[in-house]
């Protein structure tokens, strides 16, 4: 199917959902009113060729009507078709049946052999047929229902415990069952983050109008963190469940754990959407007239089901750390995987013997190949290259810790504004520097009181013929001590209106009289600074843009900013490939035993890294689309949820290994040179850097049209 024939057929779908399936409200909650709006469903699903498709092997198209009926409130089971057929794909028959709506099947796990009744059965009551799949035998089955009886709870409409009849067909085939469990967990999760998604929409649409206190809830902080974060996560799922219709579409080697890992995400992360919701919604949410408590059962019908079904190949944990490899390769297009074999080939040459580099070594060959500005244009020194290869380049340079981030900085964070905003001079004498890595900078932007908020900051330049006399002062201006030029923002018009409209950016050499450097340690070790400027005077050729025009000068140097995040996300990655060698050399006593809690842990850190990483590769793919909310939202996002992965990755990684983990390089017994402990000390500075997160979420809240 084409995109367009998709979103038709999404729509067809949703418009039988509203005609056939009635809110749950509107049906009063009977159990027999359910039965008859599904049976009725079901019938009209056939009729208009949902397991048509389903039974054709269109996963996207599928999923698409799971993902409606999951806003629905609705548990039709059209992914068990699709299932089905991959299992049985020579019972002609029983499929033409299917196809018809006179065979429904429903799956369930067989929870132990030979089980009568067989527990937790959905829609039993409007169902013929149960698809049984035993993980543990590795075989599955079909079988008539011969008798149901209801078993109320917290699903909606009620599971039913169900004797069958013999079996009409089984299959003992154990990588097809392993895949139909996998496929199974997917369809369930993605059921789950569609009433999630419908829930978390509604709050949206209750925080923008409801008022309390002679305000809009939409304008309370909290209000705006949860949503924030809800939007975060829902997002990270949708792009994860992406990756993995794509990679079993293909058929790729590590489909199953992507798919896997999509369903990881919304079994750990999910339901904290739903809560999060009824949260902001209060009291208008928690009764039965709204469709938020039926979407909250179905959420925790499935994802309670989901939890119970096994995939028969071991979750995330153990599949990583059986495979001997990372984390599925997100798509970066060719030419940027032809570069990440390069820069791979490039670090591991110029890797000593212990693992370190050489900085001006690197350095230089690094400049020699053009990588400083790779993707300038080409009259600057650069060769054009698209987004996704720099931020190739800035992960696989992260990844391998090699000893250039200055100058990588210089290259992501100046390189645009001196592009844009520059003097011919300065494009000929700063790029150059850039280009050969011996510019090594410093931010003048933090100030005792300006942080996150920049446009409060007070460092005066004033004008005196063609200098500036520069006084103030900046905090945290990290490498300041060994800077040779730091990147300055002031304030020129202290009168204009609004406060950024007087703000301008003056590239200044460190050496230049007046400037004061006093250093500070961080918790990471790094030294950050605080500098005092005390009538320093600077030509007007140090100004880059125009007088009061610094806003949009510091507006392009963040266009560097989805490149550092995709640097932060191959730390991670990074960092999880170190737990996971350390542990294939021992899993049991590393990990404990398949279902240890060290396990659960180290797979929802996996599932939260490869999430981050999704989350970029959005962000990337957003670039230059900023008019579009969604695209605008992605890069805060992906900041957002790499700094607490980061704080969690480090905490998670001394609980997993223990007291070596915390042992710093050079240590004897130091696991990793280090990485781990040095790692978690970093970790504070992706959420505080750069805008602390609890500002970035302000920043999606707004995006999703909350009020200041």
């Amino acid at each position: 199917m084409t995109a367009a024939e998709t979103e038709a057929f999404v729509a067809s779908v949703r418009a039988l959902l509203t005609d056939r399936w009635p809110a749950p409200a509107d049906q009063g909650g009977a159990a027999t009113g359910s039965d008859h709006a599904l049976r009725a469903l079901w019938a009209a699903a056939a009729e208009n060729g949902w397991f048509e498709l389903a039974l054709a092997g269109h996963l996207s198209g599928t999923l698409a009507a799971v993902q409606e009926t999951g806003r629905a409130a609705c548990p039709l089971p059209v992914l068990d078709a699709l299932v089905t057929a991959r299992l049985f794909p020579s019972e002609i028959a029983l499929l033409d049946a299917v196809v018809r709506g006179e065979v429904r099947f429903t799956a369930v796990l067989a929870f132990e052999p030979g089980i009568v009744p067989v527990p937790f059965v959905e829609v039993a009551e409007a169902a013929t047929h149960v698809l049984i799949v035993d993980g543990r035998a590795g075989g599955a089955a079909v079988q008539p229902i011969a008798t149901r009886s209801r078993t109320p709870g917290l699903a909606w409409p009620d599971w039913a415990e169900v004797t069958l009849a013999d079996p009409v067909c089984r299959t003992d085939d154990t990588a097809a069952v392993e895949e139909a469990i996998v496929l199974l967990r997917l369809g369930l999760a993605v059921r789950a983050l569609a009433a999630a998604e419908r829930t978390h929409e509604a709050a949206i649409a209750h925080a923008r109008t409801r008022s309390q206190f002679g305000r809009v809830i939409g304008s309370f902080g909290a209000v705006q963190q949860r949503t924030a974060t809800c939007e975060i996560d829902v997002r990270a799922g949708w792009l994860l469940v992406e990756q993995a219709v794509r990679a079993l579409d293909a058929d790729a080697r590590d489909a199953l754990l992507t798919a896997e890992i999509a369903t990881g995400h919304v079994a750990t992360q999910i339901r904290h959407v739903q809560l999060a919701a009824h949260h902001t919604l209060a009291a208008v949410g928690y009764f039965t007239e709204h469709e938020a408590p039926w979407l909250f059962r179905r959420l925790h019908a499935d994802i309670t089901r989901l939890a119970a079904l096994r995939p028969a190949g071991g979750d995330v944990t153990e599949r990583l750390v059986a495979c001997g490899a990372g984390l599925p390769v997100l798509d970066v297009g060719p030419g940027g995987h032809a570069l990440r074999a390069q820069v791979r080939e490039f670090v591991a040459e110029y890797r000593r013997a212990d693992g370190t580099f050489d900085e001006d070594q690197v350095t230089a060959a690094m400049a020699a190949k053009g990588w400083f500005g790779l993707g300038w244009p080409a009259e600057y020194g650069g060769r054009g290259a698209s987004l996704a290869e720099q931020v190739v380049l800035a992960e696989e340079i992260t990844y391998g810790r090699v000893p250039v981030t200055l100058q990588m900085a210089a290259v992501t964070l100046m390189g645009p504004a001196i592009l844009r905003h520059g003097s011919a001079e300065q494009k000929e004498r700063v790029l150059g520097l850039i280009r050969s890595g011996e510019l090594r900078f410093c931010l003048g932007y933090s100030e005792p009181e300006a942080g996150s908020d920049l446009a409060s900051l007070r460092t005066r330049a004033v004008r005196d013929g063609d200098e500036w006399v520069i006084n103030g002062q900046k905090l945290w201006s990290t490498g300041a001590h060994v800077a040779t030029h730091v990147w300055l923002a002031t304030r020129t018009g202290p009168d204009t209106s609004p406060r950024h409209a007087g703000i301008t950016v003056f590239l200044v050499p460190m050496d230049t009289p007046g400037i004061t450097v006093h250093e500070h340690t961080a918790l990471s070790g790094e030294i950050s600074c605080t500098v005092y400027y005390d009538d320093v005077r600077v030509p007007d050729s140090c100004r880059v843009g125009a007088v009061d025009g610094g806003w949009a000068v510091i507006t392009d140097a963040l266009a560097g900013e989805r490149i550092v995040m995709g640097g932060i996300a191959a730390s991670l990655a990074r960092q999880l490939d170190d737990l996971l060698a350390i542990a294939r050399q021992n899993p049991e006593t590393v990990l404990g035993p398949p279902g240890s809690a060290k396990r659960a842990r180290l797979a929802e850190l996996a599932v939260r890294v490869q999430a981050t990483r999704a989350l970029v590769a959005a962000a990337i793919s957003a670039a230059g689309n900023d008019a579009d909310d969604t695209a605008r939202l992605a890069a805060p996002m992906a900041g957002v949820m790499g700094g607490e992965v980061a704080e969690e990755f480090g905490e998670a990684s001394l609980d997993i290994l223990g007291p070596a983990a915390a042992l710093c390089a050079g240590a004897s017994g130091a696991l990793a040179e280090g990485a781990f402990e040095y790692g978690l000390r970093l970790a504070p500075m992706y959420v505080i850097g750069g805008g602390t997160n609890d500002i970035q979420r302000g920043l999606v809240a707004r995006g999703l049209g909350l009020p200041r």
